[in-house]
């Protein structure tokens, strides 16, 4: 309301003229037969009539105008509320929130509309409001009882309607949680769909998505009811305080207590007034549904930073990565140290381990939450400007999207399109980057090659084209330190053992000389067997180190669960 209170303060204020127009028409319309039909004057009739019309236009005009200035409003609030909110999830630091991305897309869409019709329902209740009160003081003129009966009577109907609000609130948000639900399981389904099929639990998923259905349509349901019931009672309420102003002016003019002019004026008020003091009642369950959606939005844009902005800077220079004492979910004090320039393997024989090192590598947990040191060039990881962890660091995590757009869009990440040459570095570069995740066969699966269409989380490609084309892209950034977390689960065994030397030969040449730093979190014994070592994690402890050969000839629980 703040930020829009021009159009807001412009828009009611011509809503309120409109009001108070409408309330003059039947007063026109009285005065009308008073003055000229009954003395039977022509030119009276005349005056009048004419400016029966003016009134009407200014009455459509100042309509027009209000409505555009607040629809204008609506409009772009709705759009602003949007923006802020999608900013808010989508900030590199991260939001604490126990909200999942159906919620949350559930806030950022319905929640903010929802919101911003606030912009709407001021602009109603000071409409309703100038009208009842003109309305008032018309019919006190005609007769004092008549004023006070709508004076007393309208307060009296909304403080007793008032009392059904909160429930009201506490159904619709009730409502709003249950779809959001609703929302967020669908999501995480449809997302899931093929492995979902790959086991066989398609019946299982569908059942529990039958049952937070179920429970979102019965709140549906309640809301309904309830919002049915509130709106029932305040438009019997408002057309019996109508019906008895009518009725009581009726008794007045057959006793003579006011004119044939009078009565009409009366009758035409009190059938006006149904509109606005129906509205004054029904109002307080629309505030209500926007209040909740209000909270929720609220509720995401305070949430906290998960991460911190980070101060420091690293120093120039190719980075080392260093995990020292790190304990977190499974994990019970890890120690890692990566030397800039060097391959280094993670093999851990549980998975929530592996889980649990490339969440804290990637930054979606709060320093807070964990103990012991991520250091990345030396400086601890959440010390280190943000932004520059981002260029410095990437961490390509197991279940990653692909976005609407061309397989070339994707490898590119987006980037400003370039002029690509015979003689291109960038050109060279994403032939390499193809070669080395076996990305070059999506394209020879293509006719269009870089340019086919990817549907939205790459629904267009098999689960082993969509890993590809990721490790593609995540090769294409050149990092300086790149962490990748079983890159090759849904390849086959021919083509993992391709990706496994291509990325060897991509990002550790034998003549390097840009030395990149690479951690591969994974049990492919192809990865594992070109990293420069291997770091065993069991138990959330490391328990080996060395070379993979020696490790399958030496530790045999390492040989049972790569070489299996």
């Amino acid at each position: 309301m703040t930020r829009n209170r021009r159009r807001l303060g412009l828009g009611t204020g011509l809503i309120s003229l409109h009001q108070v127009c409408e309330s003059l028409v039947p007063i026109f319309i009285g005065v009308i037969v008073d003055r000229a039909i009954g003395p039977g004057d022509g030119g009276a009739l005349v005056f009048w009539v004419a400016a029966l019309a003016v009134l009407f236009v200014v009455l459509t005009t100042v309509y027009r105008f209000g409505a555009r200035q607040l629809m204008l409003a609506i409009a772009v609030e709705a759009h602003t509320l949007r923006v802020e909110v999608a900013a808010k999830i989508m900030h590199p630091r991260g939001i604490r929130t126990d909200q999942r991305a159906g919620d949350l897309l559930t806030v950022s869409t319905t929640d903010t509309d929802n919101t911003s019709y606030l912009l709407d329902y001021v602009p109603r209740i000071a409409g309703a409001v100038t009208a009842t009160v003109v309305s008032a003081v018309a019919l006190l003129v005609i007769d004092v009882r008549l004023g006070l009966a709508v004076l007393v009577g309208t307060p009296v109907v909304l403080l007793a309607l008032q009392a059904g609000t909160p429930l009201i609130t506490k159904r619709v948000t009730e409502q709003q949680e249950r779809a959001a639900e609703a929302t967020s399981l669908a999501t995480d389904l449809v997302s899931g769909l093929r492995p979902l099929r790959g086991i066989g639990a398609e019946e299982a998923a569908a059942q529990r998505y039958r049952e937070v259905s179920r429970r979102s349509l019965r709140a549906v349901v309640r809301a309904a009811r309830t919002q049915g019931v509130y709106a029932a009672a305040s438009t019997v309420c408002g057309a019996l305080l109508a019906c008895g102003i009518a009725i009581l002016a009726g008794w007045f003019a057959l006793n003579g207590r006011i004119s044939a002019g009078e009565l009409i004026t009366v009758i035409g008020l009190a059938q006006f007034l149904m509109e606005p003091i129906g509205l004054l009642a029904i109002v307080p369950s629309w505030v209500a549904e926007a209040r909740a959606s209000a909270e929720r939005v609220a509720v995401v844009l305070a949430a906290d930073p998960l991460v911190p902005e980070g101060i420091e800077e690293l120093a120039a220079g190719a980075p080392g990565l260093e995990v020292r004492a790190l304990r977190y979910g499974t994990l019970e004090g890890v120690d890692l140290d990566v030397r800039p320039g060097e391959f280094v393997g993670v093999a851990a024989h549980r998975a929530a381990d592996g889980e649990a090192l490339v969440k804290l590598l990637s930054g979606r947990v709060a320093p807070e939450e964990y103990d012991g040191q991520i250091l990345v060039g030396g400086r601890q990881l959440a010390r280190v400007r943000l932004a520059q962890v981002r260029r410095t660091m990437l961490v390509e995590p197991h279940h990653t999207d692909l976005f609407t757009g061309t397989i070339r869009d994707n490898v590119t990440a987006g980037a400003p399109p370039k002029p690509l040459t015979e003689d291109s570095p960038d050109r060279a570069l994403l032939a390499g980057v193809l070669v080395a995740s076996a990305a070059d066969q999506v394209l020879s699966a293509h006719p269009d090659g870089l340019e086919h269409l990817v549907t939205e989380r790459g629904a267009s490609l098999s689960g082993g084209q969509r890993q590809r084309v990721a490790l593609a892209r995540a090769l294409m950034a050149r990092p300086p330190i790149l962490v990748l977390h079983d890159p090759t689960t849904a390849v086959d065994a021919v083509t993992e053992h391709a990706i496994a030397q291509g990325v060897r030969a991509l990002r550790h040449p034998p003549d390097e000389t840009e030395p990149f730093t690479t951690v591969v979190i994974t049990s492919s014994p192809a990865m594992l067997a070109v990293t420069d070592r291997v770091v065993v994690i069991d138990g959330g402890r490391v328990v080996a180190e060395g070379a993979h050969a020696e490790l399958a000839a030496t530790d045999r629980n390492y040989n049972r669960a790569v070489l299996r």
